[in-house]
This record gives C-alpha cells, sequence and structure tokens, in this order.
C-alpha cells in the first residue's frame, strides 16, 4: 500500500489581467503550498477493476465526478492499470480557493505512476494534470511557482515561508468560482505578483493584492472581518486565498 499525506495551497497575489477569447481569463498569481489542511490518499494494488472510496466530507459529490477517478481514467486509457482501489479521507476544506481536489488529482496521478512504474517524469505527469483543472500541474513538483495564463503556465519562484506561521481559516460557505469572476474588472498592474513575493514580506501588505477581495468581501462582509482579524492577531501579510472563501495569515 502507498500512503501520501496530500497538502493544499494559497494563493500570495491574484491579478486578473484579461479575458480571453476561449472564455478563460489570463491571471497571474504565486502557488505556494501548505499543509495548514491536509487530505490523505491510500493506494492499493490487487484484484480486479478499479475502486474508490472518499470520506470525510459530505458534499464530495458523486464518485465519478472525482478528481482522482478522473486522474485514473487519464492514466488507464493509455496504460494497463488494473486492479486498484484508492481511498482519500478528505480534510481539505471544499469551496475555499485551496485547491484540494487539485492536489488530490495530482497525487493520484503521481501514486499511480510509482505503483505501477509508469515511464512519467514530472513534465509528462503536468500534461496529463493540465488535462484535469488549471492547477493541478503545481502539485506535481509542489513547489513555490508563479503562475500564468490560467494558471497552468508555471515558473519557479524562490520563495521559502518556513520561518513563518501559516493560518488558515474557512467559513462555513462557499462561492463558486463564476460567482468570483463575475465581480473583477481585469486589468494590468503596475507590478507583478512574481516580482512583489521577493520583496521584504512586511511590504507585501500595500502591494499583494488578490483582485477577487473587492467583489467577495462586500458580498460577504465576513470575510473582510476575517482578514482583520488576522492582522490584529499580528498577522505580517493576510489575504483571502484563490477565489474564495478561507482566509490566511502569515506569522512571525
Amino acid at each position: 500500500m502507498i500512503t501520501r499525506s496530500v497538502n493544499c495551497k494559497i494563493n500570495l497575489g491574484l491579478r486578473v489581467l484579461r479575458k480571453r477569447a476561449d472564455g478563460y481569463h489570463d491571471l497571474e498569481t504565486v502557488f505556494y503550498p501548505t499543509d495548514f489542511f491536509t487530505d490523505t490518499l491510500m493506494l492499493e494494488l490487487g484484484g480486479k477493476g478499479f475502486h474508490f472510496e472518499c470520506h470525510g466530507v459530505q458534499d464530495a459529490g458523486p464518485d465519478d465526478d472525482n478528481l482522482c477517478v478522473r486522474a485514473w481514467r487519464l492514466l488507464r486509457d493509455d496504460f494497463a492499470l488494473d486492479g486498484v482501489c484508492l481511498t482519500l479521507e478528505k480534510r481539505i476544506p471544499t469551496g475555499a480557493g485551496l485547491g484540494g481536489g487539485s492536489a488530490d488529482a495530482a497525487f493520484t496521478l503521481k501514486m499511480l505512476a510509482e505503483a505501477f512504474a509508469l515511464p512519467l517524469d514530472s513534465a509528462r505527469l503536468k500534461h496529463y494534470a493540465a488535462q484535469l483543472g488549471s492547477d493541478v500541474p503545481f502539485f506535481i513538483d509542489n513547489t513555490p511557482m508563479y503562475a500564468t495564463g490560467r494558471g497552468e503556465i508555471l515558473t519557479p519562484v524562490p520563495l521559502d515561508l518556513c520561518n513563518y506561521r501559516i493560518e488558515i481559516v474557512k467559513p462555513d460557505f462557499s462561492i463558486s468560482t463564476k460567482e468570483a469572476y463575475a465581480g473583477v474588472t481585469p486589468h494590468i498592474p503596475d507590478l507583478d505578483v512574481k516580482e512583489i513575493v521577493q520583496r521584504p514580506i512586511a511590504e507585501w501588505r500595500g502591494l499583494l493584492h488578490n483582485d477577487f477581495e473587492d467583489s467577495v468581501f462586500q458580498r460577504f462582509p465576513v470575510l473582510a472581518q476575517l482578514k482583520s482579524e488576522m492582522y490584529a492577531k499580528g498577522a505580517v501579510y493576510a489575504a483571502m486565498s484563490g477565489s474564495g472563501t478561507a482566509v490566511f495569515g502569515i506569522f512571525l
């Protein structure tokens, strides 16, 4: 049996740059991995076919829609994968902007590649990951990345927050990505996110912005309150992650 702890991510800044002809948006952000919340994936080989179980959340939806199942299907179509039992213990909050489902999908790809000794390097795993979601490729290397395009174009960024503590609060409601984008006016900022995060973290508060906050905080003032409470507790930087609704603080 292969068992892995699956981490989530936070977004350091998120700028929506332009609407694309394909209906998506070009954006820029920095993905940063954190294990404040983790899922657990267990993969066991034996028997015939594919069996999937998900525990720990009430709103996980049908198994056929789960990104772990879709990840297995992608590899099954190209490789002879049989006799797989996959169990997901879900603790990363859903609808939070923390990339939990994407992380589960990426780790499923990596675990299947390991279990079946598939000839898949990081680049090929990212090719499969991109077919599952814009931020799934990030979790293949699982290191700080400057993300552009729809979030799938990744460039390593030298950023280490190991001397800081990250706290995350997820209220008991969510907002869909479609709703979040509806309140955003795309624009090109003066400074890109990659440049800002390489400055001292004490400067981030006035420079590093999540474009979704403006409209989402108007609709859900409790999120603005959570951000303010992070600063009141001593955070050196706080923000909403992704399209919400999780709010994180970075503390010394």
